[in-house]
């Protein structure tokens, strides 16, 4: 049997390299248990607010090792609908449902990063879904930014879970819970809502120090600024991050990074209830605070 274009890339990364080596460990944990898929004996799938990296993720054994575990944790999901930080567009627009190429936004990594695939089937059942619960939701060719499909890939690296990506229209808290409402029904069909973000990103103000392991006040303070409000489900709290969060605007100089989790809020049965954190901990000095909710 031949491989798919995603495994044959993959089988071209260096034996040595950690993400090689993710891979034969999430073979091994498949082999022993197969993946559950999502039953409508399950209830509504969870949103997820995930802190995506970069390709610095696939040299990190223990992120990787977070990722998927929270993802076999979680029913296999019949599909993704994921909003990154890294897709700014009004009108709401969406990915191309299939073959569409990814976009690869970043730059002076190795070139194994840029040879890297991610080819999801069609995912053209989904598209209707969205637009028939937003019809405004325009059609795109645009593919899957890394935002979307850094954290896939080491998620669900088989690639065999249909995907699209919708972009963020707006960094209006209040408009984006509403937004994440009305995709609420896409989680009683078991599609997995996601908001990508970063719990800090302030790379803007990345020292030597943070490299090699120090966490700046102002990252350690949003991140349990956050923490704390979600625990008690204070999304007005959450809202007001501008004005209220310790460490800005040096934790967000830009707020692309932490909006997408009221899409992940809103799109929750209750956006009050307490999640349930799957990730935390730092990277260079930055929260990977990530959670679900039901």
């Amino acid at each position: 049997m031949s491989l798919s274009r995603t495994a044959a890339a993959d089988a071209l990364i260096p034996e040595t390299h950690p993400f090689r080596q993710h891979l034969g460990r999430v073979a091994a944990v498949n082999a022993e248990r197969p993946h559950r898929a999502w039953t409508p004996a399950d209830g509504p799938i969870p949103a997820l607010y995930l802190s995506h990296g970069a390709p610095p993720t696939f040299e990190d054994p223990g992120w990787m090792t977070e990722l998927h575990t929270w993802a076999r944790d979680l029913p296999r999901p019949t599909a993704i609908l994921i909003v990154s930080a890294h897709w700014e567009s009004a009108p709401l627009a969406l990915s191309g449902s299939a073959g569409a190429e990814l976009v690869y936004d970043f730059g002076g990594f190795a070139p194994l990063y840029y040879r890297m695939r991610y080819d999801t089937p069609d995912a053209a059942g989904l598209a209707r879904q969205v637009t028939g619960l937003m019809p405004q939701t325009v059609q795109s060719g645009r593919g899957l930014d890394h935002g979307a499909w850094v954290p896939l890939k080491v998620m669900y690296p088989e690639a065999d879970i249909p995907v699209l990506q919708l972009s963020i229209p707006t960094h209006d808290a209040t408009t984006l819970l509403a937004l994440g409402e009305r995709l609420r029904p896409l989680r009683e069909q078991g599609v997995l809502v996601v908001g990508s973000g970063f719990m800090t990103h302030g790379l803007q103000f990345l020292t030597r120090a943070m490299l090699q392991g120090h966490v700046p006040g102002w990252s350690a303070d949003f991140d349990a600024w956050a923490a704390d409000a979600l625990a008690r489900g204070d999304v007005d709290e959450l809202a007001g991050f501008r004005d209220r969060a310790p460490g800005m605007p040096y934790a967000h100089p830009t707020v692309e990074h932490f909006t997408p989790l009221f899409i992940t809020l809103g799109a929750a049965s209750d956006p009050a209830a307490a999640v349930t954190t799957a990730i935390d901990g730092f990277s260079i000095g930055l929260a990977k605070r990530s959670f679900h909710i039901v």
